[in-house]
C-alpha cells in the first residue's frame, strides 16, 4: 500500500512513541512497603559507595534517611554479574527483604564480558528475588564509551519481566563531572542525587 511521504513520517513518529511508552516501566506499581520493611540494595561498587563514605554517603545510606526504611547495602566492588548471581540467594534468605534494588553489570561491560550472559544473569536474579517473595526495581548502568547511554539490555530485561526500571539517573550522574569522585564512581553529591531519584521512583510507584 502506498502512503504519501509526510504520512509515512508521521506513522513512524507515532510508532516510535508507542514503543518508547511500552518500554517505560518506571511507573510500574509496587506494593506499599511496611514501616519495618527491609530494602536490599544489591550490586557492585556503585551500590557499595566507592568514591564516598559507604556508611553515611552511599546511596543506600541516604535512601535509609529519605525512606525511613532499613536499606541493606549489599554492594561488592569489582563484582561481575555471575558472581552476583551466585551471592544473591544467601542474602535473600538472610535479610528477607520486601524489595530489592538491583544495580549490576557495569564490571561485565568494563571487562567486555558477554552481554548475552549479563542479560541472562540479570534475568535469573530477578526470578530468584521474586521466588523469595520480594519485588525488584532495576537501575541501568551506562555502557562504556564516548556517550554514556544506558545499555539497551536493561530495558529489554525490564520490559520482558515487567520490572520497574530507573534507566537514566546513573548515566546522567556519570556524565556530570561535579557529581563524580573519579571517572567511574559518583561522589557524595552524586550518590545523594541517585538516592533522591530512587526515592522518587518508589514514591511514584506506591512503595512509599
Amino acid at each position: 500500500m502506498y502512503f504519501p511521504r509526510r504520512l509515512s513520517a508521521w506513522l513512524l513518529v507515532i510508532s516510535l512513541s508507542v514503543l518508547t511508552a511500552c518500554d517505560d516501566n518506571s511507573q510500574t506499581p509496587l506494593r506499599s512497603l511496611a514501616n519495618d520493611a527491609v530494602i536490599l540494595a544489591f550490586g557492585d561498587s556503585l551500590t557499595y559507595g566507592t568514591g564516598a563514605d559507604p556508611k553515611t554517603e552511599s546511596y543506600p545510606a541516604v535512601l535509609t534517611e529519605l525512606s525511613g526504611r532499613t536499606v541493606i547495602n549489599a554492594g561488592v566492588p569489582g563484582e561481575v554479574s555471575g558472581e552476583g548471581l551466585a551471592r544473591i540467594e544467601r542474602l535473600l534468605k538472610q535479610h528477607q527483604p520486601q524489595l530489592v534494588l538491583l544495580c549490576h553489570g557495569g564490571n561485565d561491560m568494563i571487562r567486555k564480558l558477554s552481554e548475552a550472559e549479563l542479560k541472562q544473569n540479570l534475568t535469573a536474579m530477578v526470578e530468584l528475588i521474586r521466588a523469595h517473595g520480594a519485588e525488584v526495581v532495576m537501575l541501568s548502568v551506562p555502557k562504556p564509551g564516548l556517550f554514556l547511554k544506558p545499555a539497551p539490555l536493561y530495558q529489554e530485561v525490564a520490559h520482558a519481566l515487567r520490572v520497574p526500571l530507573e534507566n537514566d539517573i546513573i548515566p546522567d550522574i556519570e556524565s556530570e563531572t561535579a557529581l563524580k569522585a573519579d571517572p567511574i564512581h559518583p561522589n557524595a553529591r552524586g550518590y545523594r542525587r541517585l538516592a533522591e531519584r530512587v526515592h522518587e521512583l518508589l514514591s511514584q510507584s506506591g512503595a512509599l
